[in-house]
């Protein structure tokens, strides 16, 4: 189960942050600095010891921070320490950002039998806000789930289903175009992609809020699983397709927080859901397809589909010019190998925004990194029968192309970011397991809340 904070705990054991080589400044009893001697700890980052006490009880626990490896590092502390009621002997430097952790650390994917995590309560530390936690950690937590589900219980209707549970549990609007109607809506680049699934591809329109408030539209890739389409993916490449709809879980969950917090604005979330399946009907490569926005686009590759469905939505959001548009995606493996799994590249021309964007990812922990939409690489999705290809020939720079082919869809709005995100930890970090993970939403969130709280 995942971490109980609460307000207050008579009877918790201690737990003390050590910095590295610092026992002796830790306010320990010598018996405890003894311990840890014999017990090799010195506040090396990220270990854990437990102290004993009298008849062989508990007497609290020692927890290494290193150099200063950041507050989400005590999130490990959710899987480390015995069950029962804890609370930090002296305050964290970050005890807001302290307390997510605590939550995040504590999180396992259940659905399918695992068993829960370790019952523990902790004690809120002073200067942390409980229900903005709890906001918090409910998004991330969302956005987990979401992701870790397979495709046998997270398709396209599914994922209409979960918006529409959040939707419910927030008073929002949803409406879906869906099948054929997309056709008859202009919707026929998320057609094309999703028409050869049993599942019938659709765009999921949530909306929130009053509508004479600013406008914040977030656009999250929900490609359900990626097979390639006929430019076939090898088995191992699809062993992940699961998370390509990373980018819709993103986006549900940073809605997720936004709405719990009521924040002063009119959200909407568009959300083209979709499987990129393989029959005699899937779209095939050098096919030209119109999108919604009249571009024609040449089909390169069918296995580059998240920024077609990705086109038309966008598109659809800049006809109303929001004041900010996001959208995210789990959107190309050359984002992984230039940056990695962690780091998630983002672009925009909004200089106010990539500074709040650099800033709000360094105070909250939730790194992002910003790319340039470096115009002369626009040239090489050039196509000799089309408007625009949807690759590249030469296979460089493909992030950064794929964000300059989703700005051409938007015109209107003036502060537009796109973000593409792996959406998934390969392994076991202090806030949280290996699996389905929200990258970025975090950051968001402080910008929004910041902007419309």
């Amino acid at each position: 189960m995942p971490v109980e904070l609460v307000e207050t705990l008579n009877t918790a054991l201690p737990v003390y942050l050590v910095a590295a080589g610092g026992l002796e400044g830790a306010g320990l009893a010598p018996s405890t600095i003894a311990w840890a001697v014999a017990n090799g700890f010195s506040g090396e980052a990220g270990r854990t010891l437990v102290v004993p006490g009298e008849n062989g009880a508990l007497a609290g626990a020692l927890f290494g921070i290193g150099g200063g490896e950041g507050a989400l590092a005590v999130g490990a502390l959710a899987r480390a320490l015995p069950e029962g009621d804890w609370h930090f002997a002296g305050a964290p430097a970050e005890p807001e950002l302290a307390a997510i952790a605590l939550v995040l650390g504590g999180y396992v994917f259940t659905r399918y039998g695992k068993k829960s995590g370790k019952a523990l309560r902790f004690a809120l530390p002073s200067g942390a806000d409980a229900g903005r936690v709890r906001r918090i950690a409910d998004g991330v937590f969302l956005a987990r789930d979401l992701v870790n589900t397979p495709t046998s219980d997270m398709g396209p209707d599914e994922l209409e289903a979960a918006v529409r549970t959040l939707a419910s549990a927030h008073g929002a609007e949803v409406s879906v175009i869906k099948g054929d109607d997309l056709l008859k809506q202009d919707f026929p680049m998320i057609h094309a992609v999703g028409r050869a699934s049993v599942s019938a591809p659709r765009l999921i329109d949530m909306i929130w809020g009053p509508g004479d408030a600013p406008k914040v539209t977030l656009v999250g890739k929900g490609v359900c699983f990626d097979t390639g389409g006929l430019d076939i993916k090898p088995s191992s490449g699809m062993l992940l397709m699961k998370k390509d709809m990373g980018g819709a879980a993103n986006v549900l969950g940073l809605a997720s927080m936004i709405m719990a917090a009521g924040l002063k604005v009119r959200l909407r979330v568009l959300i083209p859901a979709v499987e990129n399946s393989i029959a005699g009907n899937a779209f095939r490569p050098g096919d030209v397809l119109t999108s919604r926005k009249g571009i024609t686009v040449e089909i390169g590759n069918t296995d580059a589909e998240g920024r077609l469905v990705l086109a038309d939505a966008l598109a659809l959001a800049d006809d109303e010019e929001p004041e900010l548009l996001m959208d995210m995606a789990t959107l190309t493996g050359a984002a992984r190998v230039a940056l990695g799994p962690d780091l998630p590249p983002f672009y925009t021309g909004d200089e106010t925004l990539a500074s709040e964007l650099a800033a709000a990812s360094v105070a909250v922990e939730d790194p992002l990194w910003r790319m340039p939409l470096w115009r002369p690489y626009d040239a090489r999705l050039a196509s000799k029968i089309a408007d625009i290809n949807n690759v590249t020939t030469d296979g460089f720079a493909g992030s950064v192309t794929a964000a300059l082919f989703l700005k051409r869809f938007v015109e209107k709005t003036a502060s537009w970011a796109h973000f593409d995100i792996f959406a998934w930890n390969p392994s076991d970090r202090p806030y949280g397991p290996a699996g389905g993970e929200a990258q970025g939403i975090r950051a968001l969130e402080r910008i929004i809340s910041s902007r419309y709280g």
